[in-house]
């Protein structure tokens, strides 16, 4: 049987603890070694480089980081966005969960954004509308 080939699509595979905060560190600082990030590891996630570089090859089949030669080591950089990647991890959950309605998924997203505070619901009324606005303006 062929296998199919790995892509990004909306459902990403499950993300640890410890492979969340080294994307984060890629985020805030690209372009680092296993090394600098076990180094820059908060405290409470202290851990062998071992630990750090075999993380960092979980990520690299997910196709989460890219990874470059520098001497004997590697230099990685994350593939995506902070924003993309939560798009893609909220598209993956609303598929999974998605039932045929929207109505309980969007009201659980209004929900959550007014949870937060006023701004956060405004804001989101505002992106809504510019979606709109330049759907309308490319036909």
């Amino acid at each position: 049987m062929r296998k199919r080939p790995v892509n990004l699509s909306n459902t990403l595979p499950h993300l640890g603890e410890l492979e969340l905060t080294l994307l984060q560190a890629l985020w805030a600082q690209p372009e680092q070694s296993a090394l600098r990030l076990q180094q820059e590891l908060p405290r409470a996630q202290q851990c062998s480089l071992s630990t750090v570089q075999s993380t960092l090859e979980r990520l690299h089949r997910k196709m989460l980081v890219r990874r470059r030669r520098q001497g004997h080591a590697y230099v990685y950089c994350a593939r995506l966005g902070r924003a993309e990647l939560l798009g893609k991890l909220l598209g993956g959950v609303i598929r999974q969960l998605h039932t045929g309605s929207l109505d309980p998924i969007l009201s659980s997203f209004v929900d959550f954004a007014d949870k937060i505070d006023e701004h956060t619901l405004d804001r989101l009324d505002e992106l809504v509308q510019k979606r709109k606005l330049s759907r309308f303006e490319g036909d």
